[in-house]
C-alpha cells in the first residue's frame, strides 16, 4: 500500500528520534491497569477496562498476535484492531469482528505510541458459530488414473468446535477421514473431475457440506496441464477487512489458482492459508510467502526484497523456479510523476533511492543460474513491484501517465533485459486497451481523501521465462470492493487487484 496506518507513522517518527542521536530514557515499570472485561466471541468487541496517571487523547489500546505487537515498546507490525482509551480511567471497546478464534494480546499505549502504559493483557478469541465452508465447491489438485491420491479439505472447515467430517457421496476410489483427507486411487473415466461431498459434523451437531473436485488425468500423462499463478499482495494479511480468513479462502478456491505468491502476509498468512486449503507452503519471517497446490520441493532462502523456492509440479524431473518479491514502496515513482512534475533523470534517481532499483538488481542477479536454465526449469518472478511498467508508461498512453511517455521504470527494464516475459502484456499488447491496473481499487483518490486522485496503475506483475505459454491473464477482485475508508466490510481483503497467467503446458 502507498500509505502508511498512524501506528506505522508514529513509528517512523521514534526511530528518525533515534537515529538522530537522542538517548532512549529508562523505562520504569508502567502505572497503569488493563484487564478484560469479559469473554471474547468471534465477530464481537473486547471491553477493557483501563487506567493511567497520563491520560492523553491519543493513548490506545491495540490487539496483536499472542506474544507479539510492541514486546519492547517499539513498532513491529500494524495492530490487528484498535481503540483510543483517553481517560484517565475507563472502558474501551476494541471490535474485534476482524479477528479469527486464536489468542491475543493487548497492550495499552501511549499518545500513538508504543510505550506502555500497563501491563499487557493475554487474551483469547472464541468460535461458538456452527460449522461451515466458506465454499460449496473447491477443485483440488490433480490426480492421475492409477497413481495414489492425497489431498485435504479439513482445514476449510470454520466453527462447530473440533469438527469430523465424512463422505457422503463419490467415486468408489476415493475415501475421506475424519480428518477429511482425501485418499485413495483414481480410476475410470480421465478427464472427468471426480465429484467427493464431504460432511462436517460439528461438536455442536451443526453439518455442512462441499464438494470436492479432482481433476483426472490420464495414465502417463503430465499430472498439470494447465498450470494457473497469480501474484496477491493480503494487505497486511488481510487484517484491515471484517472475517478476512473466510473470505481469503472463498477467493482462492474460486479463482482456480495452482501456486500463489503473497506479498504483505505479516510474517503468517501463507501458512495459515495452505494449511486451510491443504497446500504446501513457504513463509519467511516478513511479507514473503508462497502457497502451492503442488510440492514446494526446495526452499531458497531471500535475497534482499525477494524469496525463492522450487515447485515440483508432477516429481522433481517437473519443477519451476519461482521467485516472489515486494520492492520498496517509496518514493512512489507515480507521485514524482504526477505531483511534483519532476524530470525524467530525477524519477530515476529516486526509484534507486527507494531501493526498489537495487532490489530488483539483486533479485536479477540472483536468478542468474535459474534464467540460464529455464529452458529445462522454467522460472516464475512475480509479485508487488510498487513501480509501472515501461510497456505502459507509453506515448499512446501519455496522457493518462500525467504528460510522461517512455519512462524507463528500472523494475521492469531489468526483468525484461534478463530476458524474463510480461506475461500480461504477453496477453494484452495494447496498454491503452487493456490497462491492468492493480493499484488501486479501494484508492481512487489520495488516502481516501477527496482531493487529490490517485495514479491508478499497473504495479503488481507476473514475469516468465523458459518453456512455457500464455494462455491468459488476467486482474482479479472478489466482489464490488468499497473504497477506503469504507473496506471494512468488503468480500475483497486487499487494497490491490491480484493478478493471475494461466500457462498452457499440454503439448
Amino acid at each position: 500500500m502507498r500509505g502508511r496506518w498512524r501506528r506505522a507513522l508514529a513509528a517512523a517518527a521514534a526511530a528518525a528520534v533515534v537515529l538522530a542521536g537522542a538517548a532512549a530514557p529508562a523505562q520504569a515499570e508502567p502505572a497503569g491497569t488493563l484487564a478484560l472485561a469479559g469473554p471474547v466471541a468471534q465477530g464481537g468487541a473486547a471491553k477493557f477496562g483501563y487506567s493511567t496517571p497520563d491520560p492523553h487523547d491519543t493513548n490506545w489500546i491495540g490487539v496483536y498476535p499472542q506474544g507479539e505487537g510492541p514486546v519492547d515498546e517499539e513498532y513491529t507490525e500494524p495492530s490487528l484492531a484498535w481503540s483510543y482509551a483517553p481517560e484517565a480511567e475507563g472502558e474501551a471497546e476494541v471490535d474485534t469482528a476482524a479477528l479469527r478464534a486464536g489468542d491475543y494480546t493487548a497492550y495499552l499505549l501511549a499518545r500513538d505510541g508504543y510505550e506502555w502504559l500497563a501491563e499487557p493483557v493475554d487474551f483469547t478469541v472464541t468460535d461458538d458459530r456452527p460449522v461451515a465452508f466458506p465454499v460449496d465447491e473447491i477443485t483440488l489438485r490433480n490426480g492421475r488414473k492409477g497413481d495414489a491420491y492425497q489431498a485435504s479439505v479439513g482445514g476449510l472447515a470454520s466453527g462447530g468446535g473440533e469438527p469430523e467430517f465424512r463422505k457422503v457421496s463419490g467415486p468408489k476410489w476415493a475415501e475421506v477421514a475424519a480428518d477429511g483427507t482425501v485418499t485413495g486411487t483414481p480410476k475410470g473415466n480421465p478427464g472427468r473431475g471426480a465429484e467427493i461431498v464431504v460432511e462436517a459434523v460439528g461438536d455442536d451437531g451443526s453439518t455442512d457440506r462441499i464438494t470436492a473436485v479432482v481433476p483426472v488425468r490420464k495414465k502417463k500423462e503430465p499430472l498439470v496441464g494447465e498450470l494457473d499463478v497469480m501474484s496477491y499482495n493480503t494487505w497486511h494479511a488481510g487484517t484491515r477487512v471484517n472475517g478476512y480468513h473466510e473470505k481469503q479462502l472463498r477467493y482462492l478456491a474460486e479463482s482456480g489458482a495452482d501456486i500463489v505468491g503473497l506479498q504483505e502476509t505479516q510474517g503468517e498468512a501463507a501458512e495459515r492459508l495452505a494449511d486451510a486449503l491443504g497446500w504446501y507452503h513457504w513463509q519467511s519471517p516478513g511479507s514473503l510467502g508462497v502457497i502451492s497446490k503442488y510440492p514446494i520441493t526446495e526452499e531458497r532462502g531471500e535475497v534482499n526484497a525477494s524469496g525463492s523456492v522450487k515447485i515440483a509440479l508432477d516429481g522433481e524431473d517437473s519443477e519451476v523456479a519461482l521467485w516472489n518479491v515486494h520492492l520498496g514502496y517509496t518514493p512512489y515513482g507515480p507521485y514524482d510523476a504526477c505531483d511534483a512534475g519532476m524530470p525524467v533523470d530525477r524519477i530515476l534517481e529516486r526509484e534507486a533511492e527507494s531501493g526498489r532499483t537495487p532490489q530488483i538488481e539483486d533479485t536479477v542477479a540472483a536468478m542468474e543460474a535459474d534464467l540460464a536454465a529455464a529452458g529445462d526449469v522454467p522460472v516464475l518472478l512475480l509479485g508487488d513491484f510498487n513501480s509501472p511498467s515501461h510497456l505502459d508508461w507509453t506515448e499512446a498512453n501519455r496522457e493518462k501517465n500525467c504528460g510522461y511517455a517512455d519512462v524507463p521504470w528500472p523494475a521492469s527494464t531489468v526483468p525484461a533485459d534478463a530476458g524474463l516475459t510480461d506475461s500480461f502484456r504477453e496477453a494484452h499488447p495494447d496498454p491503452v486497451a487493456e490497462p491492468g491496473i492493480t493499484w488501486s481499487p479501494l484508492f481512487p483518490r489520495r488516502d481516501g481523501a477527496t482531493g487529490v486522485e490517485e495514479p491508478q496503475d499497473r504495479i503488481d506483475f507476473v514475469y516468465y521465462a523458459g518453456d512455457l505459454e500464455v494462455s491468459g491473464s488476467e486482474t482479479l477482485v472478489a466482489g464490488d470492493p468499497q473504497v477506503y475508508p469504507d473496506h471494512a466490510d468488503n468480500e475483497w481483503t486487499s487494497d490491490h487487484a491480484a493478478v493471475m497467467t494461466a500457462f498452457a503446458l499440454d503439448g
